[in-house]
């Protein structure tokens, strides 16, 4: 079930909301863990099964590290977890792709075992990790397989993020506060995120579709595509993150940002600072820390990033493409580390370049479906295979798209919260905004459903994760 449907949208989210409501404090947690269930099941339902018994495997692990924090042991426990949580993972996610890269290597032909991706996966064993870390590092071990159990299959990020740690909502899980000011919030900020997706994120999709399958490409019309793509996989992506941020604070819970506006960044590092925000710190807490960091020598620091790079590509997918993609980054910030970083804060306008450029270029190999379509598309981009400059179906396309890509390419700025937010402090002009924001969220949402009930293009880009 995907949140920019009508059938979450009518059919699910409201009797959801009015059982959580009217259940007593002590019930909230299990109304939330069965409608998580049903959430998730309703597309896949045999997979439920493996994320319960995750759970119980997390919450029996989490009880014997506190049992024995004091001792070995805990470390024993703790490793052992989190050794089963990853196998869950690599057996689903990795085991075709190992089998696949084998063949290509040895010239054998084992069949493979063709393994459907649970949805979800990736996310919810990084926040099993993170509880099973956590608690070993410390914190209480959850002593209501309920409250986990809710923690890690809640439906608002289950299934594209953000990676919500246990630490951070922990105290939440015991109690917390409910206000008509923080549903509001939550309401204005989902329907904001669902616009990002289907106003912005599924028309620039469409582009980028509309581009596969023409016989007529140039070089502008591979560069819009890149252009088009980046954009459309931030809004699809900082959408969902909105909206479930929204659907927490309707529900009383606090997650932290995961987007913070990353194509204004003047560097690589900047940009992954503001980018999926939950997993870059995820990353660094739990694996790069941990591997010394930058504390045992410049050598070290290197071999560090090229690991979390190389692990941050393959958890976005199973394919050579994302470990480039991954190892681009991290050759990018060990650049930046070692010679270039101080240079591009002298001349911000070519630092912002610098960062579209090879960021636009990345999702460009992000999105291939192998190796070979990437290595296709980046010639595209400079003219490989004597492309024509422009095309008659390349400026149709932007006559089609222009408006779209523009108010994707501006809404990709601060430029419009920070004249909202002028308009909300200056005496004259706040009344206005008071009256008319509810009316134009309304608006939105009549919109967005007349799209969706039209069968409007709607991908849903995480099957991978």
């Amino acid at each position: 079930m995907l949140f920019s449907s009508i059938p979450f949208l009518y059919y699910f989210l409201p009797p959801v909301l009015a059982l959580y409501f009217f259940a007593p404090k002590k019930w909230k947690n299990t109304v939330l863990l069965l409608a998580s269930l049903i959430f998730y099941g309703w597309g896949e339902p045999k997979y439920v099964l493996l994320m319960l018994v995750s759970v119980l495997l997390s919450y029996l692990f989490g009880l014997l590290i506190e049992r024995f924090r004091t001792t070995p042991a805990a470390k024993a426990v703790c490793i052992l977890s989190v050794a089963v949580s990853l196998s869950f993972l690599l057996y689903f996610k990795y085991t075709d792709f190992f089998i696949e890269s084998f063949n290509a290597v040895t010239g054998q032909s084992i069949p493979l075992l063709k393994i459907a991706l649970p949805i979800g996966i990736s996310f919810y064993t990084f926040q099993i990790i993170s509880y099973i870390i956590d608690v070993y590092r410390g914190v209480p071990a959850q002593k209501s397989y309920i409250r986990l159990a809710a923690y890690i299959s809640m439906f608002p990020q289950l299934i594209a993020g953000p990676i919500v740690r246990y630490s951070d909502i922990a105290a939440q899980l015991e109690e917390r506060s409910f206000s008509v000011s923080a549903a509001a919030a939550g309401i204005r900020r989902f329907i904001l995120g669902l616009s990002k997706k289907i106003l912005l994120a599924n028309q620039l999709g469409e582009f980028c579709a509309v581009f596969r399958a023409s016989d007529e490409k140039s070089v502008l019309f591979y560069w819009l595509y890149a252009a088009a793509f980046a954009l459309q996989i931030y809004f699809d992506f900082s959408g969902y993150s909105d909206m479930a941020i929204g659907l927490g604070k309707i529900l009383g819970f606090d997650f932290l940002e995961n987007f913070n506006y990353p194509y204004i960044s003047a560097s690589i590092t900047e940009f992954w600072r503001r980018w999926h925000m939950s997993l870059g710190t995820w990353f660094r807490d739990y694996v790069y820390i941990p591997l010394g960091g930058n504390r045992k020598g410049p050598a070290r620091q290197i071999l560090n990033i090229l690991i979390v790079w190389a692990l941050t590509g393959f958890w976005h997918g199973a394919a050579w493409n994302f470990a480039v993609w991954g190892l681009l980054f991290a050759a990018l910030l060990i650049a930046e580390k070692l010679w270039i970083l101080k240079p591009l804060k002298k001349c911000r306008l070519f630092s912002h370049i610098y960062v579209l450029f090879f960021v636009t270029i990345s999702f460009v190999i992000f999105n291939a479906q192998d190796m070979a379509q990437a290595v296709s598309d980046i010639g595209g981009l400079f003219g490989a295979g004597a492309l024509p400059l422009i095309s008659g179906e390349t400026l149709y396309y932007m006559r089609s798209f222009g408006i779209v890509l523009g108010a994707a390419a501006i809404g990709a700025t601060p430029l419009i919260k920070s004249l909202a937010l002028k308009a909300s402090s200056c005496p004259k002009t706040a009344r206005i905004v008071t009256i008319a924001e509810p009316v134009l969220l309304m608006a939105l949402l009549l919109v967005m459903t007349g799209y969706l009930v039209d069968g409007s293009f709607n991908p849903f880009l995480y099957f991978r994760f």
